[in-house]
């Protein structure tokens, strides 16, 4: 079942005259982990705001198509009910904060969707580890580091339980470690939990192995929509379109092109490396 869905929609903000996005087209299946690339000013953040309800509630300008979460119009959501449906995280976790300490912030969401005091303790015994944010809790959400913000906000999020969550390029004003450390959050909750989660993001060495689909948008269109390998293949439209895939995967795309190697392309660093090894092994024999 598609949790969302875009049909024919396009949106271009008041005062432009250029379509944010136009012939959007796509449908996400519940459950799934999706991708979301593409070069700065190709439309990514107005796409997230379009399944949050940000477009058209906060924005003026011309819409046309429908997006529809959980089968119904994002239009047609009170605010509040589509903040059970939809929850996303924002590249800068501080436009997110509103309270004084970080339990503060992680318990205003669910207090705003109406959970009662026992519903809100037993979601912070499961996000609080989750995100590893137990050492912070009577500290300002302000005052912590880079990493530890974006995952007191991912906890904000994941504590009111939507069924999608939106991450709009969360790791873009982090260090590699407190990266990483974001993204191990991400895997451990695809593996743990059934959310729908829409993530757009540059950093492609962390995104491309938790991503079940991964979705290329350039100039407000859709350019490429496939499983993380197919789409990897499609190298010279990529590259085209401003979008360069990790070095291992160019390298070994190479060494297709070229005849030197016929397996599938790796996605990882680490099976990268263990194919390299496998074709140094082969020339060594045949040496």
């Amino acid at each position: 079942m598609a949790i969302v869905r875009f049909e024919d929609y396009q949106w271009k903000y008041a005062n432009t005259k250029e379509f944010a996005l136009r012939g959007i087209n796509l449908e996400i299946e519940e459950g799934t982990f999706v991708g979301v690339i593409g070069p700065n000013g190709s439309g990514k953040t107005t796409f997230a705001y379009s399944i949050n309800g940000l477009i058209p509630s906060q924005y003026y300008g011309v819409r046309k198509g429908h997006v529809y979460v959980a089968g119904r119009e994002v239009k047609e959501y009170r605010a509040d009910e589509l903040a059970k449906q939809v929850g996303v995280v924002f590249s800068d976790p501080e436009a997110q904060f509103t309270a004084m300490t970080v339990e503060d912030e992680v318990v205003f969401g669910m207090e705003n969707i109406g959970l009662t005091v026992e519903e809100i303790r037993e979601r912070l015994e499961w996000v609080v580890p989750l995100t590893e944010i137990g050492h912070l809790m009577d500290k300002p959400p302000y005052e912590v580091s880079g990493g530890q913000k974006q995952r007191v906000a991912l906890a904000a999020v994941l504590g009111m339980m939507p069924r999608v969550i939106v991450m709009d390029e969360p790791t873009a004003m982090l260090d590699p470690i407190s990266r990483k450390r974001v993204f191990d959050v991400l895997g451990r909750m695809k593996h743990e939990q059934s959310n729908t989660v829409i993530a757009i993001e540059h950093n492609l060495e962390n995104l491309i192995p938790l991503a079940d689909r991964m979705v290329l948008l350039y100039n407000g269109e859709i350019i490429l929509d496939d499983e993380p390998r197919p789409f990897f293949e499609q190298m010279d439209l990529l590259l085209k379109h401003d979008v360069f895939p990790p070095g291992a995967i160019q390298y070994f795309f190479e060494l297709l092109r070229e005849g030197y190697y016929n397996g599938p392309l790796p996605l990882t660093l680490d099976d990268a490396t263990a194919r390299l090894r496998q074709l140094v092994e082969k020339v060594k024999e045949q040496s």
